[in-house]
């Protein structure tokens, strides 16, 4: 098989001179002779030498317009982990910079994160550390990670290819996100979606040879018929219709309970101009051609994401009724949105790299900035799996703007609420809020924010932050210092909890703890005094039956195995299941019928007046609309950690299907290849092509229950898939 071509070493200086002319020549000439006597008859799993890996990296890179240590670091990146090359070697031969970069991206390799959790959290508390001192870093991991996945089909392991591809989803594209560098991202989640569920991602380009067939035409008419309009206005544009990627629809799938076919922003059109009063000037001319589409309009020229993200969106009915989403930009609105912090590699006073003071003339931020974000978040510290969650939810979410009543601007991800306000301006605000106004109305903590609020934060004089807060926040930021304040106060309750425990089953035994030392049991679980041992007892670590056995070994008690997962149910054992400050001890809990509550959803509890006791909701349950007005009768709930990781819940999925042979067939075997377990199906017919199917799924939380949806719309057959919530 004849292998792929790599840049020789005349083409990557050139490709770095066609940028920078003043680059150095020999510098990069020594790097690449370097590197490639350094690996030597290294090969990778392509077959291909070694070598050429770097090589490419470095050539990912000068598409970026990097400056020289940037594309030297990328072809050395590489020697110090798996040659004998140190770090000093790589100071004397070339300069204190490059060796610190090349360390820097070692350091990175060596932290390749795993789906073990106690690992990934530990590895990506240093690894944001690391890339959050120099972006070239990150950028050079990037391009690093980016040519490992267009190889990734030649490594022979599935599972080794799988945990590449994921670690890719959750980690390294949201990274390129997060500095804008979107080709990358883009490129990275396609590749990844590709080896993740190939069978989603060929359901969905299926769908879009289909469309692209019959909407092609009315893409390039819609173009012409919006840069004739600007024309005629006198401004000068390029207008040009764009697909999504199918990762992008995908993804919109999941979020969405809608269907392919009712997706309307399969094709996006982007409209260049000159200056940012020509955005402005263009969409006055668009809003007076064609009706605008009420709540579609966004200003991130005025207020850019944090990414540096600048463009003007908006969608109109446009011509032939076309449903149109636009987006207004610049050329260099554009280049930043498509190469982040890249894009601002420039010439300044005779020498070439980032110019930061340009990109805030620009409008933009510090590269740095969101992942500093991030090290606020790492700090905390906490629990290694919501470490994790919380670093990716920061990755992940999307804005939302709101003002102090000075008129201080605070982006906050989208679905942020008021408490996620208060802990983005400081920690101790957070900790002593007590209330607050929305534009100089009282209004629940629970409110989610919108574009254009004034928030003001009522506080209190001593901080009490209730442990369900939690599911009032969405930040990372606001959670673990939440995190962090409880762990300061709970140790005191678990510490009460544990010695009444150990009290308890001593009596049982007819035996009194003050009477013995507790040595044996402290030396037996490696705890360094007996308050540990009792905070261990609370929270579940050690068994009270565990410590009497070590006090007395013959006095054993018996215990029940418990199965791997529990169903949950209402009840007296639902207690195990959702916890929360509102909880009144002996209140009977059930869990609604209407939006059957499943873990991960955010949950809330209805006090129900005719005395059956407590009822679980999801927050967006149609019947909280009955007690808005009674707001004594709310509980604010979370799931306890032994639901969310060791018990599965009953959910019920709705499905408009196509009314042919075999096609049920298909939809229940999606549901299970997706591990969805079926325990009810009930089919009621609509019309001649299409029938409505009830399916009774058992889930893990509601993360897997979106998955199985989402997998469901990605068929050509399935019309619609909602979740049923009465």
């Amino acid at each position: 098989m004849k292998r792929p071509r790599f840049l020789r070493q005349f083409e990557l200086i050139d490709k770095v001179r066609s940028y920078d002319p003043t680059a150095d020549e020999a510098l990069l000439n020594r790097a690449y002779v370097y590197a490639m006597r350094m690996h030597g008859a290294q090969k990778r799993a392509s077959g291909d030498p070694y070598f050429a890996h770097p090589i490419e990296v470095a050539g990912i890179l000068t598409d970026y317009r990097l400056d020289t240590a940037t594309i030297v670091t990328a072809l050395l990146h590489d020697v110090i982990e798996d040659t004998p090359v140190s770090r000093a070697d790589i100071d004397e031969l070339f300069g204190p910079e490059i060796g610190e970069l090349v360390e820097g991206v070692t350091k990175l390799s060596k932290l390749e994160l795993s789906s073990e959790h106690l690992r990934q959290a530990e590895n990506l508390r240093k690894f944001i550390l690391a890339i959050s001192k120099d972006v070239r870093v990150l950028m050079v991991k990037l391009a690093d990670r980016l040519h490992n996945m267009r190889t990734l089909h030649f490594i022979k392991s599935p599972a080794k290819r799988e945990r590449i591809a994921r670690e890719t989803l959750d980690i390294y594209a949201p990274l390129a996100r997060n500095i804008g560098m979107q080709r990358i991202c883009a490129e990275l989640e396609e590749i990844a979606f590709e080896h993740l569920n190939p069978v989603a991602r060929d359901a969905i380009i299926r769908r879009l040879e289909v469309l692209r067939e019959k909407q092609g035409p009315a893409v390039s008419l819609v173009s012409s018929e919006v840069a004739n309009r600007l024309d005629a206005s006198g401004i000068p544009a390029r207008v040009f219709g764009r697909e999504k990627h199918p990762f992008s629809i995908w993804r919109k799938l999941q979020r969405k309970s809608i269907g392919f076919s009712q997706l309307s922003d399969i094709y996006a059109f982007r409209v260049i101009v000159d200056s940012d009063d020509d955005c402005y000037r263009a969409l006055g001319v668009v809003h007076r051609a064609w009706p605008s589409v009420p709540e579609r309009f966004k200003d991130f020229i005025s207020t850019p994401k944090r990414n540096n993200y600048r463009s003007l969106h908006t969608t109109v009915v446009g011509p032939k009724g076309m449903r149109i989403e636009m987006q207004i930009r610049t050329e260099y609105m554009d280049r930043v949105a498509e190469e982040g912090v890249a894009a601002h590699w420039r010439y300044k006073n005779e020498s070439y790299g980032f110019d930061a003071e340009h990109q805030k003339e620009a409008g933009g931020r510090d590269p740095l900035v969101n992942l500093r974000h991030l090290v606020q978040v790492l700090e905390h510290g906490g629990d290694v799996e919501e470490l994790v969650e919380h670093a990716k939810l920061e990755m992940y979410l999307d804005q939302v703007f709101v003002f102090t009543p000075k008129g201080q601007l605070v982006s906050l991800p989208r679905g942020g609420m008021p408490l996620d306000f208060a802990y983005a301006l400081h920690t101790d605000i957070g900790d002593t809020c007590i209330g607050v106004k929305i534009n100089g109305e009282l209004k629940p903590l629970r409110t989610p924010l919108q574009n254009g609020d004034v928030v003001e934060v009522i506080r209190g004089g001593k901080p009490v932050v209730p442990p369900d807060w939690r599911s009032l926040t969405v930040t990372g930021r606001a959670r673990s210092a939440i995190r962090r304040h409880i762990r300061q106060t709970e140790k005191e309750e678990f510490t009460r909890l544990g010695r009444a425990a150990i009290d308890q089953i001593f009596a049982a035994a007819e035996k009194s703890r003050k009477d013995v030392s507790l040595r044996p049991a402290l030396d037996r679980f490696a705890t360094p005094g007996e308050d540990d041992l009792y905070e261990a007892v609370g929270r579940g670590r050690v068994s009270p039956a565990q410590v009497l056995d070590a006090i007395f070994p013959g006095l054993k008690a018996v215990e029940r195995d418990v199965a791997a997962r529990h169903r949950i149910e209402g009840g007296e054992g639902a207690r195990l299941y959702v916890r929360g400050s509102g909880l009144t001890p002996g209140v009977s809990i059930h869990f609604g019928q209407c939006c059957s509550p499943v873990p991960g959803d955010r949950i809330v509890g209805i006090l129900e007046s005719d005395g059956r006791g407590l009822t679980v909701h999801t927050i967006d349950c149609e019947r909280l609309e009955a007690f808005e007005e009674n707001e004594e009768l709310w509980r604010d709930l979370q799931w306890t950690p032994d639901a969310e990781r060791n018990s599965i819940a009953r959910a019920r999925l709705r499905a408009t299907i196509r009314n042919a042979v075999g096609v049920l067939g298909q939809v229940c075997t999606i549901i299970g290849e997706a591990g969805g377990n079926i325990v009810g199906l009930r089919m009621h017919h609509r019309q001649s092509d299409f029938f409505d199917v009830d399916f009774d799924v058992d889930v893990n939380d509601a993360r897997h229950l979106t998955h199985i949806a989402a997998a469901l719309r990605a068929n050509p057959s399935v019309e619609t898939v909602d979740r049923a919530k009465a």
